[in-house]
């Protein structure tokens, strides 16, 4: 089907809406919640909570390329997204329940696990449904929707976790979960092109069949190493602050710590929604990805300054306005850019099973290196190497990484993009 003439049902955009609602809080877990859970309800120490958060991100990491290829090569996505959605239930029932090193480390490895399946079958199912050419504008939707179901959740978590207890946190996932099991039936999977969802639209061999490049020469792509690479210090230098940020309050502020933590996440959410529907018009009206991409690499050396200032709940709240301004950005502009290097590939999902995988990795160093740092040398010290890592990553970036739109400075690995691929293997 011509991508350009795609005409999906209003049924099956509501229920992506929806997907992306609920399944904000179930593909990232319980996120920073365990370490305030761990920290505040059961008294751990800041390394082996560095550990089991670690655990999670190393675990999704190490499934990112199997999970995109998985995406590539099935057609049941929707079904994939559901059963990853209840192993997610799943391993936030066995934290809840038993909370010893052990068991929450098994359980972050299978949440990391089935959180690497969620963003690629998203994207892709996005893809499929509404084309390239509408992507931009699908992705920053889902974005909105996305950052609107964490705005909701990180609200029912704080109240949950301040009133009732933190364990009602995890449970709030589980059900998220379920929910989103049953929206997912909404979309219709004959409307989802498949070649097309997996970025084959333009690669077909003499009898017409979609074909796939061979996974060595998408590896061996320059431009993808280089955005790769930034993935993983953009996230080396931010994925810990938060958790920091909460494990401080818990410190310092006990018995106000959920609530904190909760506000720092809504005001972060509501940022995100903003943000994110202005890079879908920054992008119409012609600004280069690489231009959007650098803004959230630089807000990312201040933001981790400023919670070396205070250790007061609002000013940390305010702070983390800045966190809604960089991942509103990277949340859009990363597919954007994975599906830019991937055109005619028929390896976009595989992107972006490598660009979570970038991800997981910098969020797995980042949380480890940052908690060992901070049981040393103290939270001062934890957040100032992250802001020194985070300003690595903007140098890095803007030296190396060209423009991968549609626009004059584009070069590099684009001239080839849309060239036809070779034979699959």
């Amino acid at each position: 089907m011509d991508q350009h003439a795609r005409k999906p049902s209003a049924r099956s955009l509501h229920g992506l809406d929806g997907l992306n609602l609920l399944m904000a809080d179930v593909r990232d877990g319980v996120g920073p919640y365990l370490a305030v859970f761990l920290k505040g309800d059961q008294h751990w120490q800041a390394g082996p909570i560095g550990i089991a958060m670690a655990a999670g991100s190393m675990a999704a990491a190490l499934c990112q390329i199997p999970a995109g290829l998985l995406v590539d090569s099935l057609r049941i996505k929707r079904a994939m997204v559901a059963i990853a959605g209840l192993l997610v239930a799943a391993g936030c029932l066995l934290i809840a329940v038993r909370p010893d090193l052990p068991t929450v480390i098994g359980a972050q490895v299978m949440l990391g696990a089935a959180s690497a399946v969620i963003p690629p079958a998203l994207a892709a199912l996005s893809l499929g449904l509404v084309g390239r050419r509408m992507l931009p504008a699908r992705i920053s939707r889902n974005e909105g929707f996305n950052h609107a179901g964490n705005f909701l959740a990180a609200g029912l978590a704080g109240t949950l976790g301040q009133f009732i207890g933190y364990r009602w946190i995890f449970y709030l996932v589980c059900g998220f979960a379920l929910a989103s099991a049953v929206v997912i039936t909404l979309i219709n999977p004959r409307e989802v092109d498949d070649d097309l969802a997996r970025g084959s639209e333009d690669a077909k061999d003499a009898e017409g069949r979609a074909v796939a490049m061979p996974i060595g020469a998408v590896l061996g792509r320059r431009n993808l190493r280089i955005f790769l690479i930034a993935v993983v210090l953009f996230h080396f230098g931010n994925a810990a602050m938060l958790p920091l940020a909460g494990q401080m309050l818990a410190q310092t502020h006990p018995g106000e710590d959920a609530m904190a933590l909760s506000a720092c996440i809504i005001a972060a959410q509501l940022v995100m929604v903003g943000v994110a529907w202005m890079v879908g018009r920054a992008m119409q009206a012609g600004i280069g990805r690489k231009t959007i991409f650098l803004v959230a690499l630089a807000v990312l050396p201040v933001r981790g300054v400023l919670f070396t200032l205070t250790t007061s709940p609002v000013g940390i709240v305010g702070i983390q306005l800045l966190d809604g301004v960089a991942a509103g950005i990277f949340g859009v502009i990363s597919v954007i850019i994975a599906s830019d290097l991937m055109r005619g590939t028929g390896r976009f999902n595989l992107a972006q099973g490598l660009t979570s995988l970038a991800v997981g990795i910098g969020a797995g160093l980042s949380n480890l290196v940052s908690g060992y740092i901070v049981q040393a040398f103290g939270y001062h010290a934890g957040f100032l190497s992250l802001a020194a890592i985070a300003l690595c990553a903007l140098l890095f970036f803007a030296g190396w990484m060209p423009e991968t739109g549609d626009g004059p400075d584009t070069k590099g690995d684009h001239a080839d993009l849309t060239a036809p691929a070779p034979a699959a293997v």
